[in-house]
């Protein structure tokens, strides 16, 4: 049977009018969520043709159904309680931000929030459309160990201080507006003056995966020409930030070069990594802890490292590899703070982790 487009579930979320006219577009503002059992049915709106939301980590796609002949696209997603998430709209082969969300993640991401999800201090709400402000200081290195040339740049928030050298910093300089929050952050008193070094990666996998030419590579080149950059720094308080593989290779830092790292702010560590797991069907069924946890069983003083760890408490198969891990780096002496994020393995989810860990690794 036919749906009654006068009688349409879209009401429940607040939205007035016939869907697909001009008083229900003009009303549209979603995601927007309702109370649904322990957790919450969230709608998203698409107007146009056939669609899909394509969710960074939490769910596998979802088709958006069309409302009678309209030009109403619409899902209605289950969520649990305490969820933030990434997502982009997928219209056949181009990927789009959602055009009724405030809040963006770069060109062509938003991210959703349930109503109880905490909030991400000093984070602003940056539309698709907005331009991110860049840093003016970009160091141009070419890196004998680990070849070819890559752009750096450098960042004083608050006047600049202890190094934080953002692994994976395209992604915090160009979806995530990390520029803007640290500023902020340290303009409320709620972390010290910091020079942010934004490290992009040419090849996750060949340089975050314990391997020792990155370190030495950020040790003998990268960190001199942020000394000579003419922006305040002082690199030898160095605060290593990473995410997913990043937060495996700053722990692996801090375990093989301590003279280095011994601050570490590290989100969603794929501490499941082992050489080869990436090509098993499930790469996070190998022995909990993978190769770090290996390391670390065979005796390591990290009683001079402050880690801070967080991972997402939607995060299923990760938290067991994480919650040994952090267990193990404890009990090799070094101080340890350990949170979880309302996040699956995202970045939007781990945005305040981020500024509140590297505060803390300051200590």
């Amino acid at each position: 049977m036919r749906p009654v487009i006068d009688e349409h579930p879209f009401a429940a979320f607040g939205l007035p009018g016939r869907p697909g006219g001009d008083v229900f577009w003009a009303a549209a503002r979603t995601p927007v969520s309702i109370p649904a059992d322990d957790g919450w049915r969230t709608l998203f709106l698409w107007r146009g043709s056939e669609a899909v939301l394509d969710f960074e980590s939490w769910s596998s796609p979802v088709p958006l159904r069309r409302w009678g002949g309209t030009d109403c696209w619409y899902a209605e997603v289950r969520m649990p309680a305490r969820l933030r998430a990434t997502y982009r709209v997928l219209a056949g082969d181009v990927a789009h931000a959602d055009p009724f969300n405030p809040v963006g993640a770069g060109a062509d991401r938003s991210v959703v929030a349930t109503p109880d999800a905490p909030a991400q201090p000093h984070w602003p709400a940056l539309g698709a459309d907005d331009v991110l402000p860049l840093p003016r200081t970009r160091i141009r290195w070419s890196s004998d160990r680990l070849g070819g040339r890559r752009t750096v740049r450098v960042h004083p928030a608050g006047g600049g201080g202890p190094v934080v050298l953002l692994l994976d910093g395209d992604d915090w300089l160009y979806l995530h507006p990390a520029v803007t929050a640290f500023d902020a952050a340290v303009a409320a008193g709620d972390m010290p003056p910091v020079t942010l070094v934004f490290l992009p990666a040419k090849d996750r996998e060949a340089e975050f995966t314990c391997r020792p030419e990155l370190w030495e590579a950020v040790r003998d080149e990268l960190l001199p020409l942020v000394a000579g950059s003419g922006v305040p720094a002082a690199p030898e308080r160095l605060v290593v930030a990473g995410q997913s593989l990043g937060g495996l290779s700053a722990l692996y830092a801090a375990l093989e070069f301590p003279e280095l790292v011994s601050r570490v702010a590290c989100q969603s560590g794929s501490f499941w990594w082992a050489p080869g797991a990436e090509a098993l069907p499930d790469p996070l069924g190998g022995a909990l802890g993978g190769v770090l946890a290996e390391r670390l069983r065979r005796g390591a003083d990290l009683s001079r490292l402050r880690c801070a760890f967080d991972v997402g408490e939607h995060e299923h198969p990760m938290l067991p590899h994480c919650e040994l891990t952090e267990k193990l780096t404890e009990q090799a002496g070094a101080t340890v703070r350990v949170s979880r994020s309302a996040s699956g393995h995202d970045r939007a989810g781990w945005r305040h982790a981020l500024l509140r860990d590297v505060a803390w690794a300051l200590g």
